[in-house]
């Protein structure tokens, strides 16, 4: 699970927990904070670029399972964990991927909307009185819809500042400062979503985002796609339930089948693997 930029793995929390009780404790989630958010600290905060942040998600995963492989490995990623994801699903920087599921980023919206990303940073808040008070403004300003989920993920997006001699909350991470990579972010998305050797999940809060490029490929059938409309951008937030639905209902649809050995055969040979 690869969180959005300024976000951290807490937003997958509530989706974690359900993933983890509906498929009957089979499956393991793996969140993490991203450099330079949350509670991560690097040698080089600064660097940004898709292709150290694709390494990143590839150096945690080979260092939790040194010896071997999951046989089966999805990956989740919302709005620029989207962009991760889909990078490294399409350049097979990891083995055993069943499938990837991007959640609310398409390439030519997202592109689109860079230009008005500085308006929206320069709205928020600066500081917080207390992570009560950056809980209500999430919710009041729909930043998140969940009460719930903001209560887990948005103190994680904080940190403490006494410098002023008042006890303020500021933002962990400087999203103004990550503007140099934007573009970099999502240029080519779609090719890459479109062009991974497996199987394809988009879900979406609305039909509005989604491109041409996207639009013509999903009228092919190359992807499932999901809408969740009631949501916002953060829609694993939003509705934590129905996305852990659609996600293990991926997995079941695509996970590989193991035939029994045909009768007669040599007890040593081994089942086949589809």
């Amino acid at each position: 699970m690869h969180h959005g930029a300024g976000h951290t793995a807490l937003s997958w929390a509530l989706v974690a927990q359900q993933i983890y009780e509906k498929t009957e404790k089979k499956a393991d989630v793996i969140a993490f904070d991203m450099r330079g958010h949350g509670y991560t600290t690097t040698l080089d905060d600064s660097d940004y670029t898709l292709e150290r942040l694709s390494n990143d998600l590839v150096d945690i995963v080979l260092a939790l399972y040194p010896d071997q492989l999951p046989k089966e490995i999805i990956l989740c990623g919302h709005s620029l964990g989207g962009a991760v994801v889909s990078h490294v699903a399409f350049n097979q920087h990891l083995k055993n991927v069943l499938g990837v599921a991007v959640l609310d980023v398409v390439e030519g919206t997202a592109i689109e909307s860079l230009a008005s990303m500085r308006g929206y940073l320069a709205t928020r808040p600066n500081e917080f009185r207390s992570f009560e008070d950056s809980i209500q403004w999430s919710t009041r300003s729909g930043t998140i819809r969940n009460e719930e989920s903001a209560r887990c993920s948005v103190p994680s997006q904080l940190k403490l500042d006494e410098s002023k001699g008042q006890i303020r909350y500021g933002w962990r991470t400087d999203l103004m400062k990550t503007q140099p990579f934007w573009e970099g972010w999502f240029i080519n998305l779609s090719k890459k979503f479109l062009g991974s050797r497996c199987a394809k999940l988009l879900i979406l809060a609305g039909t509005d985002r989604l491109d041409k490029e996207l639009t013509i490929a999903q009228m092919q059938g190359k992807f499932q796609m999901v809408v969740l409309p009631a949501c916002g951008h953060t829609v694993q937030e939003d509705a934590p339930e129905l996305t852990s639905d659609h996600l293990v209902e991926f997995w079941k649809r695509n996970k590989r089948l193991v035939l029994p050995p045909k009768v007669g055969s040599f007890p040593s040979k081994q089942p086949t693997t589809i």
